[in-house]
């Protein structure tokens, strides 16, 4: 090694080495443009006031949960938010009935099962009327009615006549339970496509609160004889599987829609409906049963007849 080259690395080892210190505060200012020299740094985030975080989640979920639908008003396309809050009542009324009706039959009330079942009829039919009264129809309130019909007169009829007497058939007992469930869903999807295309006057196919009636007023009835014979429960699954057969066939039920109402009517109609209120309370679960047996035979009977009748 030579002189000069000795003297180099001498004179390199003396140079003073840049400062950690001030390569740290270096690289802090490229991190933090917007510090001050005293070292003050802005308030992060986790710093906010706690209720201003909270509106922010309040306003962020209301936005994202809410139900946004395009309808025709005055001939334009509008985006509409919320939903109406009178129908929807009666429609979840209706669905807690039904789901009541799930529990009672599950613990045995056979009974209250049924009533409950009967209750939800009335409010189904009171959600609608409503909503056309005070001009709140909605997509929304249809999509949720037909999907409360399904837990009112679709799944509760299915179990409340499966835990009371088609267990015992067997293997037999729960797939006619199903098949009616199966044909409730189709009945009513088919229902809601056909909306608009069909004759108000007439349903296609028996309506799923009819065949619910028919099943709820059969368990009332004979689960109030304590009817526990073979031949009963031979009666209710051809009594399920035939109603639910029918909510999916093309026979035509009248559907009493071209009814008006606030057309004077004879005096002899009111008083028959009177009877018809007293012979109802003597004894509900029979009249019932008789009641809407005859609104489900009256389908195929018709369609014989139209059937039967010579052309002209």
């Amino acid at each position: 090694m030579t002189q000069d080259t000795r003297d180099q690395e001498h004179s390199s080892s003396d140079q003073p080495n840049s400062s950690p210190s001030q390569e740290g505060a270096s690289q802090t200012d490229l991190a933090q443009p917007g510090s001050t020299q005293s070292g003050s740094a802005q308030p992060d985030s986790a710093d906010r006031p706690e209720v201003g975080g909270n509106e922010d989640l309040a306003a962020a979920f209301l936005r994202e949960t809410e139900v946004v639908e395009e309808t025709v008003e005055d001939g334009k396309k509008i985006r509409r938010r919320g939903i109406y809050l009178l129908p929807n009542l009666f429609t979840t009324s209706a669905l807690f009935a039904g789901f009541f009706a799930v529990v009672a039959g599950i613990n045995g009330e056979f009974t209250s099962a049924a009533v409950a079942i009967f209750i939800a009829m009335v409010l189904d039919g009171l959600d609608g009327r409503v909503a056309r009264m005070t001009n709140t129809q909605s997509e929304f309130g249809a999509e949720y009615d037909s999907l409360a019909d399904m837990i009112s007169f679709g799944m509760a009829p299915a179990l409340v006549a499966f835990t009371w007497i088609l267990q015992d058939i067997g293997k037999t007992g729960w797939v006619v339970a199903f098949l009616y469930v199966a044909c409730a869903a189709l009945r009513l999807a088919r229902f809601n496509v056909q909306i608009g295309s069909v004759d108000k006057k007439w349903f296609i196919g028996l309506p799923s609160p009819s065949a619910a009636a028919l099943v709820a007023a059969s368990v009332w009835t004979f689960h109030s004889f304590d009817a526990d014979a073979f031949g009963f429960k031979l009666l209710m699954l051809v009594v399920v599987a035939a109603a639910g057969v029918l909510m999916v066939s093309n026979i035509r039920y009248y559907s009493f829609k071209d009814f008006d109402f606030k057309k004077p009517v004879p005096f002899v109609v009111l008083l028959a409906i009177v009877l018809a209120f007293v012979m109802i309370s003597v004894e509900p679960s029979v009249m019932l049963l008789l009641l809407f047996g005859a609104y489900v035979a009256s389908g195929p009977v018709l369609a014989i007849m139209r059937k039967a009748k010579p052309k002209s």
